[in-house]
């Protein structure tokens, strides 16, 4: 989950009701709550978003891993995604291929991405195509180590958990769909999120503009004496019970459009992993 806010304009619509809804329609309700791809491939300002540059990259990112930026993805098509077909889009979403064959580094958390459902897949990339194209090139990203060759066997088909199951629905929501875990989970070895030992233990660091922020522990060791409210504030206005207000990269002004089945789902799932 990281820092965005939400573009204006947007209009949310069937929140909550994704069986009655276009893939445009569910793609405009998660680019713009849980999944807030803008928060990384949006420009952003202390102010906000920049105006009329909604997911044309730049974003620079420097960590462990070397320097990258986020790409342009409107459907420009000599510096965006305008020229890639349906299918190179979830491709890149979920395998991190490009159409030329090249590999996707971090922070796109492709490990993650690979079990958006193809219903989701389809809706984000509706979504992305109805975005105004924007001229927007963007520096290339140097990495420090070697990317992986594929970070699978190529995804084929996969669908979303039942939405009666509230702590496998949480789960697709933090995991697939927001990468909330990707932040939130301890490190491992290889300075990646350890989601086997280390899953929701928070401690990973984020150097930005703010300074240094250190994700939280999500698990109950951290949020026992939160009520269910408290955990939604938190996720939705990065507040505290205490009223001290968390640092970025949360994504707050897009979670606060996370339908509220959706949160209770997420609450649901944090509230079932193992205390850390």
């Amino acid at each position: 989950m990281r820092l965005g806010i939400l573009v204006s304009t947007v209009v949310l619509v069937g929140i909550g009701t994704a069986s009655a809804q276009t893939p445009l329609e569910r793609g405009k309700y998660l680019m713009n709550s849980i999944v807030a791809c803008g928060n990384c491939h949006t420009p952003q300002t202390p102010q906000g978003p920049v105006s009329g540059k909604e997911l044309a990259g730049g974003t620079r990112f420097e960590e462990g891993f070397g320097v990258a930026y986020a790409p342009n993805i409107t459907p420009d098509a000599e510096t965006g995604i305008g020229k890639w077909s349906d299918a190179d889009l979830i491709k890149a979403i979920r395998d991190g291929k490009r159409p030329d064959g090249t590999t996707i580094g971090p922070p796109m958390p492709i490990a993650l991405y690979r079990d958006i459902s193809d219903a989701d897949a389809q809706a984000i990339v509706a979504y992305i195509r109805a975005t105004p194209p924007v001229v927007n090139k963007v520096a290339k990203s140097e990495y420090k180590m070697p990317l992986p060759p594929a970070y699978g066997a190529p995804v084929t088909t996969v669908s979303a958990p039942p939405r009666t199951d509230k702590v496998a629905y949480g789960a697709y929501l933090a995991g697939p769909l927001g990468h909330c875990i990707e932040c939130h989970s301890a490190p491992g070895a290889n300075g990646g999120p350890d989601f086997v030992n280390g899953l929701g233990a928070g401690g990973i660091h984020f150097n930005g503009p703010w300074g240094v922020a250190i994700a939280r522990n999500i698990t109950p060791t951290n949020l026992k004496d939160w009520s269910d409210g408290d955990v939604k504030k938190a996720i939705t206005t990065g507040v505290r019970p205490d009223g001290e207000r968390l640092k970025p990269p949360m994504a707050y002004g897009y979670y606060k459009n996370i339908a509220p089945n959706d949160l209770d789902a997420v609450v649901a799932y944090l509230r079932s992993l193992k205390a850390k």
